[in-house]
C-alpha cells in the first residue's frame, strides 16, 4: 500500500516560492492527492479482491457474480424500516421483489474508482491554469534572493533592480491579480459542481449524507436507519434468468454481498465532510477578496 500511494508525496513538496494562498493549495494539492489516494485504494480493492459475492443455487457462482457486478443489484427501500431477523433477512432485503416500482437499483459501484479519478483531475485544473497563466513571473522577479548564496553587493544590486521594477510597473499587473482571483473562484465553482454531481451520482442521497450520519447516533436504537447502509448497502438482491432444459425461462434469485461498499461508505463520508469544509473556506476567501 505504501508503494501504491508513495507517488502522491510529490503533491506535498515544499515550494521555494508561493504564488497562491493556503486555501488554494488545499483545494489543488491536498484534495487532488486525497481523491487520487481514494481512487487507488478502491481500485486495488475492486480488482485485486472480490468486490461481490452472490449466493445462488443451480448456477456456477462465478457466473452470477460477474453478471450481478456488470449489470446491477437492488434493494427494497421500504424494507429498511422492517426489523432485521424477523421481518427481513438484511436491511433493504425483502422477499417481495416482484414489485418493480419499489426496487432501488445500484449501478454506481463499478464506476466509483473512475469518478474519483476524474474528480481529482477537476481539482487540479485551477492549479494547472494558474501555473500556465503565471508563467514563472514571481520566480523571475525574486531573482534568486530567497536562496541566500550570492554576495552582498550582488544581493543589493538585485534588490535595487527589483524595487525599480515594482515602482515602474506598480499599476500594470491588475490582469495578473484578476487571473489569480478567477482561479480561486474556479476552485469554489468546482467544489459546488462536484457536490451536485455526486448527489446525482448517488440518486439524490449525497447532499444530506453527512448530516444523516451525524444524527444517526442520536436516534433510539429501535428506530435507527443507518444512512451509510441505505446509500452503500452491504447485502443486495440480484435476478438471473436462463433457459431451462425444456426451453422455458428460469428465474434465479440471488443474495449478493458487496464488501467493497464498506470502503465506499467510509471514503465518501470523509469526502463529504472535507468538501463542506473546503467549500466554506473558499466561500469565505471569495468574500474576503
Amino acid at each position: 500500500m505504501y508503494k501504491l500511494l508513495g507517488g502522491l508525496k510529490d503533491y506535498f513538496k515544499r515550494q521555494d516560492i508561493y504564488t497562491d494562498s493556503a486555501v488554494f493549495r488545499l483545494h489543488n494539492s491536498f484534495t487532488t492527492a486525497l481523491l487520487l489516494a481514494c481512487s487507488l485504494i478502491i481500485t486495488a480493492t475492486q480488482y485485486v479482491g472480490q468486490p461481490i459475492s452472490c449466493i445462488v443455487n443451480g448456477i456456477p457462482t462465478h457466473v452470477v457474480n460477474t453478471f450481478c457486478w456488470i449489470s446491477s443489484t437492488f434493494t427494497m427501500p421500504d424494507a429498511y424500516k422492517r426489523e432485521v431477523g424477523r421481518e427481513v433477512a438484511h436491511p433493504g432485503v425483502a422477499n417481495d421483489f416482484n414489485d418493480e416500482d419499489a426496487k432501488k437499483y445500484y449501478t454506481y459501484y463499478q464506476w466509483v474508482c473512475f469518478v474519483l479519478f476524474f474528480q481529482a483531475v477537476a481539482c487540479y485544473v485551477p492549479k494547472f491554469l494558474w501555473d500556465a497563466t503565471e508563467g514563472g513571473l514571481m520566480r523571475s522577479i525574486v531573482m534568486g534572493l530567497n536562496i541566500g548564496i550570492c554576495r552582498e553587493d550582488e544581493k543589493c544590486a538585485k534588490k535595487q533592480a527589483l524595487i525599480e521594477y515594482v515602482l515602474k510597473r506598480l499599476r500594470r499587473h491588475k490582469l495578473y491579480v484578476l487571473r489569480y482571483f478567477a482561479c480561486e473562484a474556479l476552485c469554489f465553482v468546482n467544489i459546488i459542481v462536484q457536490l451536485w454531481m455526486m448527489n446525482r451520482f448517488f440518486d439524490g442521497e449525497f447532499y444530506a449524507y453527512g448530516w444523516k450520519v451525524l444524527k444517526f447516533s442520536e436516534v433510539p436504537q429501535d428506530q435507527r436507519l443507518d444512512p451509510m447502509v441505505y446509500v452503500f448497502p452491504r447485502v443486495t438482491k440480484c435476478i438471473f434468468y436462463k433457459y431451462g432444459a425444456s426451453g422455458t425461462i428460469q428465474k434465479h434469485d440471488s443474495l449478493c454481498i458487496l464488501p467493497l461498499n464498506i470502503v465506499n461508505e467510509k471514503t465518501y463520508i470523509f469526502i463529504w465532510f472535507w468538501f463542506i469544509i473546503l467549500a466554506t473556506m473558499l466561500l469565505g476567501l471569495l468574500i474576503y477578496r
